[in-house]
């Protein structure tokens, strides 16, 4: 009954191959009924039969098909009748009449029988020893049918748990992937200001952008008031990505905080950063690019603007717009070190005046190092052509939404983490008070800018 059972053929459909057994064996011994059959524990099921409609199956009981399940070799009764136990049986005794029966096991290699090819007629006959080898044969092919259908069932079986575990590992990829994305955009909220504050007198537009959204990037900048109207402006980049970066990111915005409220001078706060990174125990390997500004309302209106860099690309200042064509000026104080990388580092500052109608642009390396059509980086050299050339207003937001057009018009985007802020004064003409209502958050999706008030 095991091996009944691993063949799984039991209540199968017709099957051509079965058929045409059973109507060969009809055909060799020139009979009416023939049939293939497997024996179940309590009944016998004809998986093919010649001559025999409307009979699907029969009860076990012995004489014929359950006596010969139960030898190895072929079972010939010339007369039912005449054998003591077949007279008895349904197929003799019923309407069918069965008078002649011959059937041969069909035998697994491991020695099971499965069932039987049977031969049948309505009046006494004999066969040769050769017929009944042919019949032998006939069950040994039924066999082989069996074997093949194993194989392809097994076959299929495999292929399916193979699909089944490929299908169970991409659903799990497809949760860690998406956990690993919340996690990685819950930690990146936490590292950013949520919002820009509102600072009289200046407009503001920040974007961020990661390269993955798996990977918490090392980019970070904020802006947040001191006292007497000044406010102080950072951005910078922390080396590497991930959990380790975010741990470095987080240090280092705090410190610039907290460095700024006891001495907001630019190269003080920066110097105090590179000493809390030198701190940590994975000292010499943490360490960071970075520029710390420091705003106080100018007299004349505007802003006196004093910046400290430690090894960051150069801001531009982009001057008002008037009818001949401007240059922006790339701020480079000179001498500005990277932080974090020795405790000897010195940073280099400047002071300007940032005038109404004018504007500044900070951004990270993943600007500047995203690829043009023909391969090449942008460049600072791509960047000031940019600038120069756009014929936008100097405010802040749009600056900032020129800049992300830029980057969607490359052929791969920037293919760093790559963050913007500007700050810009309103022209002398403009509405001071309405500007000074609105901070623009520029969302790391598009170019839309969400206002807070």
């Amino acid at each position: 009954m095991a091996a009944v059972r691993r063949y799984d053929i039991l209540d199968t459909p017709p099957d051509g191959a079965y058929d045409r057994v059973a109507a060969m064996a009809a055909r060799l011994f020139k009979v009416p009924v023939a049939t293939v059959t497997i024996v179940d524990e309590d009944r016998i099921w004809f998986k093919a039969a010649h001559g025999l409609e409307g009979v699907s199956e029969i009860s076990r009981e012995p004489g014929l098909c359950g006596s010969t399940v139960l030898a190895d070799d072929t079972l010939v009764i010339p007369d039912t009748l005449a054998d003591p136990v077949a007279c008895n049986n349904g197929l003799v005794t019923g309407p069918m009449g069965v008078r002649f029966y011959a059937a041969a096991p069909i035998i697994t290699h491991d020695g099971h029988r499965l069932g039987t090819v049977n031969i049948l007629d309505v009046k006494p006959r004999s066969i040769t020893e050769e017929d009944t080898r042919t019949l032998a044969d006939l069950a040994a092919i039924v066999l082989d049918e069996l074997e093949m259908r194993l194989a392809a069932l097994k076959a299929l079986r495999v292929e399916q748990e193979r699909r089944r575990e490929q299908e169970e590992a991409r659903a799990r990829a497809e949760r860690d992937k998406a956990s690993i994305e919340a996690f990685a955009a819950t930690l990146q909220r936490t590292l950013l200001p949520p919002a820009l504050p509102v600072v009289p007198g200046l407009e503001l537009a920040c974007h961020y952008a990661t390269a993955s959204p798996q990977d918490v990037g090392g980019d970070f900048y904020d802006v947040f008031p001191l006292d007497a109207g000044r406010w102080v402006f950072f951005l910078g980049d922390v080396c590497g990505k991930g959990p380790e970066a975010a741990a470095v990111t987080s240090l280092t915005r705090y410190t610039l905080r907290a460095a700024a409220l006891i001495d907001p001078d630019p190269d003080t706060v920066l110097t105090a950063l590179n000493s809390a990174l030198l701190l940590d125990p994975a000292d010499g390997t943490r360490y960071c690019t970075a520029v710390f500004g420091l705003l106080q309302p100018h007299e004349d209106g505007g802003f006196t603007v004093t910046v400290a860099t430690g090894g960051h690309p150069p801001i531009y200042h982009l001057p008002a717009p008037t009818s001949q064509p401007v240059h922006p000026q790339a701020i480079r104080p000179q001498g500005g070190m990277l932080i974090g990388a020795l405790a000897e580092a010195r940073f280099a500052s400047t002071t300007f005046r940032l005038a109404p109608g004018e504007a500044l642009l900070l951004y990270t390396d993943g600007l500047t190092e995203a690829r043009t059509e023909n391969g090449d980086m942008l460049d600072e050299e791509g960047l000031t052509a940019f600038l120069t050339e756009r014929t936008g207003p100097a405010s802040a937001t749009a600056l900032v939404e020129d800049t992300i057009t830029l980057i969607d018009t490359l052929p791969h985007g920037a293919g760093d983490d790559v963050a913007l802020l500007a700050l810009s004064v309103p022209a002398a003409d403009a509405d001071v008070n309405a500007v000074a209502a609105t901070a623009h958050t520029i969302a790391p999706a598009g170019p839309t800018p969400e206002k807070h008030p």
